[in-house]
């Protein structure tokens, strides 16, 4: 599951990995709470639209983007409280959850950590097959955070296997 973060729209997806780069994309949308309401009650909102998608498709691992300063700190701070409503549903459901930096998402999809939203979709749009480029942008964000994790998992199992390895063998000496 990808998750694109955001308190006003938070992009939601759903893929499967298949063999080798291809990634089957089976749901995308946008979770949306109202700017003019109190943040307890949009942080409710969002824990429970997050909560009905980890429920309908159960996914095995969530891949969100990490936050980092953009210069609004109201902003930045809104994101945050957003990104601890929807880890604690994952973590609720013993689900792993990913962090990826918007640049590191970018140059997995694109090959390009600077490509704009533009690239963006029409890579995500292009990887996936779909028929059409997802709407908004935080669906194709959402989507690309998903592909990426697809896309390093294999690695970061790797990477985990070897540290344990070191781990047993450092014991045994």
């Amino acid at each position: 599951m990808g998750i694109d973060p955001g308190l006003t729209r938070c992009g939601l997806s759903v893929v499967q990995a298949g063999r080798g780069r291809a990634v089957l994309p089976i749901s995308v949308g946008v979770a949306r709470t109202p700017v003019d309401a109190p943040l307890t009650h949009r942080l409710l909102d969002l824990s429970q639209g997050v909560s009905e998608w980890m429920d309908e498709y159960q996914p095995d691992v969530v891949a969100i983007e990490r936050v980092f300063e953009r210069g609004n700190v109201s902003t930045v701070m809104n994101t945050a409280h957003a990104v601890g409503v929807l880890i604690l549903a994952a973590a609720e459901r013993g689900i792993d959850v990913h962090q990826y930096t918007p640049s590191e998402v970018k140059k997995s999809i694109s090959g390009n950590g600077r490509a704009d939203k533009k690239q963006m979709t029409t890579m995500i749009t292009r990887i996936l097959g779909l028929s059409e480029p997802p709407r908004p942008a935080d669906a194709a964000d959402a989507l690309a955070l998903a592909v990426c994790h697809c896309w390093r998992a294999p690695m970061i199992a790797r990477h985990r296997q070897a540290e344990e390895l070191l781990k047993t063998q450092q014991r045994s000496h």
